[in-house]
């Protein structure tokens, strides 16, 4: 009886296991509209496509099938690759992720971990623009003007909010991008900035019962902002996950009033 147990437990734990590997390799898109009442009602609705904390992953080819042509540019939010990972495999998911359009980076504190100049060389050869405490301004159309301000990780307190947002255009469409959303902490009303996108937590990555280390990605709209919190794309450490499924975002911004933001989860 006993020995059976052991076999049981055994098997239970392997189970488990082979489950939050496969788990982590998941390819999601979640697609959604924000409305936005500040967005030009005469312009044109905008697409981003928004990975974050890729991290050892290699981009899949369906998750670019499935998004070419579907959005104007690629935000990565930080967490591009982590320790051990060889610049070969990073230079090959930029370039998949170029042909979905113009790319934007900034900083994650696992970007850190290696030669720092080695992957800033490659992404300045892969026409990658880097945000790193500075602001680009996108020409959609003539109607509408929207600016990214992107700033470094604050975990590594190589952000500087302040310098990011100082030539950020005062009338445009703002779009922040902090790899950590602690940068909530930091974001004032009056500082004018309409979306938020932030990755890190990997939503727990590991979540028994609902509990994890932290929240489950999400969208939260408060006065100061609308903060979007994604559980990312790879995983930190061990490639397993349970109960915080991995993330990407293909996001269309219009003129309007949100009512909800449950998305369409696109599973390939």
């Amino acid at each position: 009886m006993i020995l059976n147990g052991i076999i049981i437990g055994i098997a239970i734990i392997v189970f488990l296991i082979l489950y939050m590997w496969r788990m982590a390799f998941l390819n999601r898109i979640l697609v959604q509209s924000l409305n936005f009442e500040d967005f030009s009602e005469s312009a044109h609705p905008f697409s981003l496509f928004f990975i974050s904390d890729i991290h050892r992953r290699k981009i899949s080819p369906k998750l670019i099938d499935f998004v070419r042509n579907k959005a104007d540019i690629v935000i990565i939010g930080g967490d591009l690759r982590e320790g051990g990972v060889p610049l070969k495999r990073v230079t090959e998911n930029i370039e998949k992720l170029k042909e979905i359009g113009p790319v934007y980076f900034v900083w994650g504190n696992n970007d850190y971990e290696q030669n720092e100049q080695e992957l800033w060389t490659m992404l300045e050869r892969q026409n990658v623009t880097i945000l790193n405490n500075k602001s680009a301004r996108l020409k959609n159309s003539e109607h509408l003007k929207i600016t990214l301000i992107g700033i470094e990780d604050i975990g590594e307190k190589k952000a500087n909010y302040e310098l990011a947002r100082k030539d950020a255009a005062e009338n445009d469409f703002r779009i922040l991008i902090s790899h950590n959303p602690l940068i909530s902490n930091e974001v004032k009303k009056e500082h004018n900035i309409h979306l938020v996108l932030s990755g890190h937590t990997h939503g727990g990555q590991i979540r028994f019962f609902g509990i994890g280390p932290y929240k489950h990605g999400g969208i939260t709209k408060t006065e100061k902002s609308l903060f979007l919190t994604s559980n990312g794309y790879g995983t930190s450490s061990i490639p397993l996950r349970l109960g915080a499924k991995p993330e990407t975002h293909l996001l269309t911004l219009r003129n309007g009033k949100n009512t909800e933001y449950n998305p369409k989860v696109i599973e390939l």
